[in-house]
This record gives structure tokens, sequence and C-alpha cells, in this order.
């Protein structure tokens, strides 16, 4: 069972034991539990799950492992035959995450809410 969660505006392809990095969650702490609500898309035993924005009643619940940097990437600015260099670096903070549980809750079909007003009346 997998799933694409939507998470600060990103993408990402997710299995219940994963360990993701996502840019950095500023509000969650180390060790509290987070949960996404925007669930894309969810493939389970062969069956998928397509929302047409999100899937309404999807979750998926993640533990925060640790925050941090990535490695430093340079930038390197050159303009041939003027002296011209700069040279900048640039360090992408992180949140790791792993994912605990994907969880669905089959919202309920006209047939079955008609069936169950007519059972109360």
């Amino acid at each position: 069972m997998y799933a694409i969660v939507e998470i600060s505006g990103k993408q990402y392809k997710v299995q219940e034991g994963d360990i993701v990095f996502v840019d950095r969650l500023e509000e969650i702490e180390e060790g509290k539990e987070v949960t996404f609500d925007k669930v894309l898309f969810i493939s389970k035993n062969d069956k998928i799950t397509i929302g047409e924005d999100t899937i309404k009643g999807a979750k998926v619940k993640a533990t925060v492992i640790g925050h941090g940097k990535s490695k430093k990437i340079l930038v390197y600015k050159y303009k041939a035959k003027k002296n011209e260099r700069k040279m900048r670096g640039h360090r992408q903070p992180y949140t790791k995450l792993q994912i605990e549980k994907i969880s669905v809750t089959a919202p309920r079909t006209k047939k079955e809410e008609a069936a169950s007003t007519e059972e109360k009346a």
C-alpha cells in the first residue's frame, strides 16, 4: 500500500515505515506526531483510489524524527573577461519524517445515506 501526499506544496510517494525528507516544518517539534489530510492517490492491493482534488477521509500519520540541513550546494556565478565572480553556498533545511500509518475511511454513498435515513423513520 502506498499513497501520494502533498506536504508543504510538494508531492511525495510514501509507504508505511518509510523515512521521508520534506521541506522544514517549523511549527512541529521532534518526537511529535503529524497528520496529513491532503492525500491525492492511494494504491492498495491493486485497487487505485484517486481524488478529484483530495481523497475524502484519507489520512497519513507520521512522526517527526528530527530537523536538519542538507549538504551544501555551491552556486558559482562567472562572467568571462570581466573579472566578475561570485561564489555562494546554500544548505536547504529539512524535516525527517517516519511514516506510521496510511488510513482510509470510505465516504458513504447516497444509497447508504438514504437507507440509514429510512431506518430512522
